[in-house]
């Protein structure tokens, strides 16, 4: 009896290990469930009739954005948007009304997200009292293919729009959809899909010089058997049904899927009949332009002759006019210098001859004392007319050359205006004859006159240089800048100085510049070259 107690205790030690081994499986396989459940990338609800919820998983709830526990029987109803509360109220009928399974898209209401759509599929459990409902975000899906039914619709619009005509085929070329305007150029309405109209739409297709295109040798057939990759610019004649004929360009690619496989073809083409007719009318244009284009051009450059010549005309007695004004200028100061200082100092010579010729007779011993203001007189008279010479055309540039005129002019004029002026200059320049180194004193003289006029300068700096076959002449002034390119317009009659410097020098063939800028003065450049250097430029 002892021995039947022991093996059955065994018995029963072996049956609890065997019992616990089993709930440990048990509840492993409750653990694996329960996070298959929780963490399925699917909401998983169980509802009562009155949509109240029994059961939910983490994915379920975080579709509504509320914690589990919070959901725990709350009515699922009330979480559907207004809009979609009744089709989804109809639906939970549906599914407790018989045993197959009932699918419908609702809107969520989420607190603190925006709203989704979720597609719910749901079927009744075999008590009759709960449902179990599987959840899955479609939101993204819908959003995609509104995007994709937005894209196909801007495509049917392009493609009905489009003024080129547009067609397709499939592989055996049968025609699938063409444009409003590609009927309009073939002038006829093909079947869809039929197999009388394969690879074109028009009545009747020719090459350029009026050949028949066969069905199965047209461009478009080419590109679809793959014989060629694609077809571009192709010209070809549509006959309509009306017997008329256009020209279009034709421009034909493949269609293929994602894996590259050749589905079908697209044919772009436009008509270009009044292009060709433009292009025949022009040809013709062309050949009489090139028969006249000898005489138009006789004509253009008679004109443009003509209308040089005005300009010069109209130039050379507007400068005509400023140089009498300067000239006329020229002799009033001459008068007035004349009148002031000349006439004047020989007034005083002839009243002192007259008192001189008096006390001689009174008194001869008074003939030396009275001699010496007449003799004052006499001399400044002399330096007098000589200022006017030397003003007129210096002697020393006729006998010394143009550097010692120069110098001995700015130190006269320095004296007499108050202006600083510091002269830099090479010793000579035998490359230039007499006339252009007159020409350099006069822009020099001009240069100083413009300066001591209106610069309101207290420095000039005067630099006299050798260049490659002549002479470079710069006269720099530290007063007012001033508009270069209004002042040296020869409209601006009361501004002929910067046009006769300018005159002067390109009158030689030289260069003249002038550059102002505020805050550095005036810089006025005149360059000169030798005759044989101007001859050969």
């Amino acid at each position: 009896m002892l021995h039947e107690l022991q093996v059955h205790q065994i018995e029963l030690e072996l049956q609890n290990e065997e019992l616990k081994q089993t709930q440990a499986e048990v509840n492993s396989g409750l653990e694996k469930y329960t996070a298959l459940y929780d963490f399925a990338p699917v909401g998983y609800y169980t509802l009562a009739s009155n949509s109240a919820i029994h059961l939910v998983n983490l994915t379920g709830a975080s579709l509504v954005g509320m914690d589990r526990s919070q959901l725990i029987g709350r009515r699922f109803g009330l979480l559907v948007s207004p809009k979609h509360r009744p089709s989804f109220n109809t639906f939970l009928h549906q599914v407790f009304s018989g045993q197959e399974k009932q699918s419908g898209d609702f809107e969520l209401v989420s607190q603190g997200q925006p709203a989704r759509t979720v597609n719910i599929e749901a079927q009744r459990l075999a008590s009759g009292l709960e449902c179990r409902a599987v959840m899955v975000d479609v939101s993204q899906r819908l959003h995609d293919a509104e995007i994709v039914q937005a894209s196909e619709e801007r495509y049917r619009t392009l493609f009905d729009l489009s003024p080129v005509a547009v067609y397709t085929v499939d592989t055996t070329g049968l025609i699938q959809k063409f444009n409003r305007h590609a009927r309009e150029l073939w002038g006829r309405a093909p079947e869809i899909g039929s197999a009388q109209e394969r690879f074109c739409g028009s009545f009747k297709s020719l090459r350029p010089d009026g050949t028949i295109i066969p069905q199965h040798l047209c461009p478009m057939a080419e590109v679809v058997s793959g014989r060629i990759e694609e077809s571009r610019d192709i010209e070809v004649l549509i006959e309509r049904p009306d017997g008329s004929r256009i020209t279009v360009l034709e421009n034909i690619r493949p269609i293929k899927n994602d894996l590259g496989e050749v589905t079908g073809a697209i044919n772009c083409f436009y008509d270009i009949s009044e292009r060709k007719r433009a292009a025949h009318l022009l040809h013709q244009a062309e050949v009489l332009a090139a028969s006249n284009e000898k005489l138009r051009k006789s004509e253009h450059y008679a004109h443009q002759l003509l209308e040089q010549s005005h300009r010069l005309q109209e130039k050379l007695r507007h400068v005509s006019h400023q140089i009498l004004l300067a000239q006329e200028n020229l002799r009033k100061e001459i008068s007035h210098e004349l009148h002031d200082k000349v006439v004047q100092l020989l007034i005083g010579i002839s009243l002192n001859l007259e008192a001189f010729s008096k006390k001689a007779k009174s008194n001869p011993r008074s003939i030396p004392r009275k001699i010496i203001p007449l003799q004052h007189l006499v001399e400044e008279t002399v330096q007098v007319v000589h200022q006017f010479a030397r003003d007129l055309r210096p002697a020393m540039l006729d006998d010394l050359g143009l550097v010692p005129a120069l110098q001995s002019y700015l130190q006269i004029y320095s004296k007499r205006t108050g202006l600083k002026i510091n002269f830099k200059a090479v010793a000579r320049l035998d490359a230039l004859d007499i006339d252009r180194l007159t020409m350099l004193y006069r822009v020099a003289q001009e240069a100083l006159t413009n300066v001591q006029k209106h610069a309101k300068a207290t420095e000039v700096s005067v630099v006299l240089r050798k260049i490659r076959g002549g002479a470079c002449l710069e006269i720099v002034d530290n007063g007012q800048a001033f508009d270069v390119g209004r002042l040296s317009d020869t409209s601006h009659t009361h501004r002929l100085g910067l046009t006769s410097m300018r005159e002067r020098v390109e009158m030689f063939g030289g260069q003249f510049s002038v550059t102002s800028t505020p805050g550095t003065g005036t810089t006025v450049r005149a360059e000169v070259f030798s005759a044989r250097k101007h001859r050969s430029r």
